[in-house]
């Protein structure tokens, strides 16, 4: 009689995660922290960061196996960054577990209409960016992003970058007045605090023209149908396969806030990629190197900075790489 193979582990198990966040990376630079950041596990245990202080929290009747992740990065060039963030984390809390894109986009969507008033009415103009993955216990991840945080992926060979930042070149890239060189140099080369959409805020980006126009307060979704050809695959709502092999970073903008982001981008797969060493034991040296690149700059401080890891343990072959890229999208 066959010995039947034994059934894969349940995700919460075989998922791994580690979370960072610092106020600066170097000790001198910000003197508060903006970011934010949200872990629920497949227990239901939950961190964030409450008064800049991480906090923990048991959810009640939470599905086994289901996590949820969220970087936040508060805007730090409005006042009250720090506490956008952490009303939107207060969201996330008690928003309900969904399976279901449309599901999680509409609930996300009544969230940041929710801020928005409630900001509004205390004469406030300001919101956070957000990266968010709900990760049931089988299928794909679904991925929720609005601002200029991103998603990585990072194997011992490449780093590809799975999110579009919503900032000005983007906007241009929707018009058609910028190509995939163009667009590259302008977000991923130079650096730029400008940003065309936030959570809470509202947004730019579906302005038709270059015409300076008030704030939109709905969300604006990039997705295939209004992306250029070199962005197509990498919009904002969708299903994310999280691939084994493979290391999943999500991060606020600190992490390459450098005169020459790309030098240190390139080394991810030398830190990250082939590395044995637990998660946290690499957000050590990822941040060690960050702190080196931020004080040879000399020039630029430092800013907020925080990084989620995720990684299901490879249990097969290399895979492909986990979402469809194109030209001027990878950093390898």
């Amino acid at each position: 009689m066959d010995t039947p193979e034994p059934l894969p582990a349940p995700l919460e198990v075989r998922l791994e995660v580690a979370v960072r966040s610092l106020r600066s990376p170097t000790q001198r630079g910000r003197r508060d922290n903006q970011d934010n950041y949200l872990v629920v596990n497949g227990q239901g245990q939950c961190r964030f960061l409450s008064d800049q202080q991480e906090t923990q929290r048991q959810l009640p009747d939470w599905p086994p196996g289901h996590w949820r992740v969220a970087v936040l990065d508060g805007m730090g060039g409005h006042s009250h960054g720090r506490e956008a963030a952490e009303r939107a984390v207060a969201g996330l809390l008690a928003l309900p577990v969904a399976t279901d894109l449309d599901q999680l986009s509409d609930a996300l969507d009544a969230l940041h209409h929710q801020l928005y008033e409630e900001f509004q009415r205390a004469g406030l103009e300001t919101g956070c960016t957000l990266i968010l993955l709900e990760i049931p216990p089988d299928g794909p991840a679904l991925l929720f992003h609005v601002g200029d945080s991103r998603v990585y992926a990072i194997n011992s060979e490449q780093v590809e970058c799975l999110t579009v930042d919503h900032v000005p070149a983007t906007h241009l890239a929707l018009l058609g007045l910028v190509d995939n060189i163009r667009w590259f140099q302008q977000v991923h080369v130079r650096p730029n605090s400008q940003i065309s959409q936030a959570f809470i805020l509202g947004s730019t980006l579906g302005v038709p023209s270059l015409d300076v126009k008030p704030l939109d307060a709905t969300l604006f979704e990039l997705h295939d149908g209004n992306l250029p050809l070199f962005l197509r695959g990498l919009g904002d709502r969708r299903l994310l396969p999280l691939q084994s092999g493979w290391i999943y970073l999500l991060a606020s903008d600190g992490l390459w806030h450098l005169s020459n982001p790309q030098a240190f981008i390139r080394r991810w797969p030398i830190l990250l990629g082939e590395s044995p060493h637990s998660l946290e034991e690499m957000l050590d040296v990822l941040f060690v190197e960050l702190a080196n690149y931020i004080r040879h700059q000399q020039s630029q401080p430092d800013d907020n900075c925080t990084v989620i890891l995720l990684r299901v343990p490879d249990t097969s072959p290399p895979s492909p790489v986990p979402q469809s890229t194109t030209q001027g999208n990878s950093h390898a």
